[in-house]
C-alpha cells in the first residue's frame, strides 16, 4: 500500500511540474524596432522618428515590443537620457538588445559596463504565452571579448538546450544578422564570423527556434534557414536601401508566425505596398 502510495506520489509530482514549466501557447502580437540610433539620420530627426513609432505602436497596441540594437548612435549620458525618456512613453514592454554602436565596436570592460548600468541587462531571457524570447548582444559573437565571449556563449547553449528539452518554442533577438545571403558567405562588417554563425544556426535548428531577429544592415534582409525565419527590418533612423522608416508588427499563432512592414506615417512621403 504504502510503495503504491509512493508512486502516485511521483505521478502527482511529475505532472504538477510538467504544468509549471509548459504554458499553454496563445496568439500574440509585437512589434520589430531596428536601429533608433538617436544621431543617424540627424539627431532631432530620429528623436522624432522614434517619437512617432513609440505613437502608432501604443495605437496598435502589441503585447511588446523588441529593439534590436543601435539604440543610439553615439553613447552617451545624454543621447542615453534621451532615448530612455522616450522609451518610458510606451504602454507596453520595451525589450532592447544591445549594438555596436551601444557597446563598441570592440567591447571591453568600460563599453560593457557602462551599457548594463545604464540601459541594464546586454543579454536575458523573457516569456510570453507560452513562448521564449532570448535577447542576446550578438557583439560578443562577432568580436571575441576576454572573459565575455565565452561567458555569454555557454549561458546561449544552456538556455537554449533548457528551452529546446521544454519543447518550448523559441525566438532570439540580436543586432547582428547572422549571414545576409548564404549560410557560407564570407565575413564582412554586417555578418558573423563564419564558424560562429555555423555554430549558432546549429544550436538554432536542434532547439526549436522559430525566428531570428535583428537590425545593423539599414536595409531590409529576409531569410529562411531550415524553415527558420530571419529578419533584419527597416529602422526609424536612416535606411541605406530606399525603404520607408517603419518597424515590423509580428503575430504569432499556434500554427502560423507572419511579419508585416508598417511605415511612420507623419515621415512617410508616398504610399509603399505592405510585404
Amino acid at each position: 500500500m504504502q510503495l503504491r502510495f509512493n508512486n502516485y506520489l511521483i505521478i502527482a509530482l511529475f505532472v504538477f511540474n510538467s504544468s509549471c514549466t509548459q504554458t499553454e501557447q496563445e496568439p500574440f502580437t509585437f512589434v520589430q524596432l531596428c536601429d533608433t540610433q538617436l544621431g543617424m539620420g540627424g539627431y532631432e530627426h530620429d528623436v522624432q522618428s522614434f517619437e512617432q513609432a513609440v505613437k502608432q505602436i501604443n495605437e496598435i497596441n502589441p503585447d511588446f515590443t523588441v529593439i534590436c540594437g543601435d539604440l543610439v548612435n553615439n553613447a552617451s549620458d545624454s543621447s542615453y537620457s534621451d532615448f530612455l525618456k522616450i522609451k518610458e512613453e510606451f504602454k507596453i514592454p520595451c525589450y532592447v538588445a544591445p549594438g555596436n554602436h551601444d557597446v563598441g565596436n570592440i567591447p571591453n570592460d568600460t563599453t560593457l559596463n557602462y551599457y548594463r548600468k545604464t540601459i541594464g541587462k546586454d543579454y536575458y531571457t523573457f516569456q510570453n504565452k507560452g513562448y521564449s524570447f532570448i535577447v542576446t548582444n550578438t557583439q560578443l559573437w562577432k568580436i571575441n571579448v576576454e572573459d565575455e565571449s565565452g561567458k555569454h556563449d555557454s549561458w546561449f547553449k544552456h538556455t537554449l538546450d533548457s528551452l529546446g528539452n521544454n519543447n518550448t518554442p523559441v525566438f532570439v533577438i540580436g543586432h547582428f544578422p547572422i549571414f545576409l545571403e548564404s549560410p557560407d558567405e564570407e565575413e564582412v562588417y554586417f555578418n558573423l564570423p563564419l564558424d560562429k554563425r555555423k555554430d549558432i544556426l546549429a544550436l538554432f535548428e536542434s532547439n526549436k527556434v522559430k525566428a531570428y531577429l535583428s537590425g545593423h544592415k539599414h536595409e531590409t534582409v529576409i531569410n529562411s534557414y531550415e524553415n527558420i525565419q530571419l529578419v533584419s527590418g527597416e529602422t526609424t533612423s536612416k535606411n541605406f536601401d530606399g525603404r520607408p522608416l517603419g518597424f515590423r508588427l509580428w503575430e504569432v499563432s499556434t500554427d502560423t508566425i507572419l511579419h508585416r512592414f508598417v511605415p511612420l506615417e507623419a515621415l512617410e512621403e508616398e504610399k509603399y505596398e505592405e510585404d
